[in-house]
């Protein structure tokens, strides 16, 4: 009963802080946006905002796992919060302070989703593909297209994922037997599963031939 009250309770202030954020930024007041997300980050959770923002996706993850548990609602609440940033950055044209929000926000949704998280302030798949939206016009970091490709192939976009994997390729950042790996983990699936996710199985039959070409070189 506790847990509901609390989880209810959270629910509550994280949807009345977004709508004053959301004010602030009608008022065009977005600096003080920013100084009320900064206060919630510093007031709601353990780590500081400063700490919160320097921390990667993986140490904030280490960070808010109590007893070998994931506190999924904090690390939804960071997400969201830092998706809210991004767009105050935006719009006052700080394009580096928004791009690296954004790849927060998307980084930490993504990681939500692949633990199979609850909803609790937002659906991770809808915030991941809004996120994604975001960011299509900048190039992403390795990082962030590698775990893209992990996220792709778990929710069955197989051709996402095979874009994702060439890019990596020609990057140097994949290697073949990883790639190859890959493919054969999408090759457990069934035909139908293939076909829709957009790589039918003959596809993904050439694309290791293509690996094993590259073996050969």
């Amino acid at each position: 009963m506790f847990q509901r009250d609390y989880f209810m309770r959270m629910i509550e202030q994280m949807t009345e802080a977004v709508g004053q954020i959301l004010n602030l930024r009608r008022e065009r007041k977005h600096e003080d946006a920013l100084l009320f997300i900064d206060e919630l980050l510093d007031k709601k959770f353990r780590l500081s905002s400063k700490l919160i923002r320097s921390l990667s996706d993986e140490d904030l993850m280490k960070m808010m796992t109590t007893n070998g548990l994931l506190e999924t609602d904090h690390l939804q609440a960071i997400a969201l919060l830092m998706k809210q940033e991004a767009e105050v950055n935006a719009e006052l044209g700080r394009e580096d302070e928004s791009f690296l929000a954004y790849l927060k926000s998307l980084h930490l949704f993504v990681r939500l989703a692949l633990a199979g998280a609850e909803p609790t302030f937002a659906e991770p798949r809808e915030m991941i593909k809004e996120l994604q939206d975001k960011l299509l016009p900048y190039e992403l970091p390795i990082k962030s297209k590698r775990l893209l490709l992990e996220w792709n192939v778990e929710e069955g976009r197989f051709d996402s994922a095979e874009n994702l994997m060439h890019e990596l390729l020609e990057d140097n950042a994949l290697g073949l037997a990883e790639a190859e790996a890959i493919y054969r983990r999408m090759l457990l699936h069934t035909d139908s599963a293939l076909e829709a996710g957009g790589l039918p199985r003959e596809e993904i039959m050439l694309g290791l031939e293509s690996l094993s070409g590259h073996h050969d070189v």
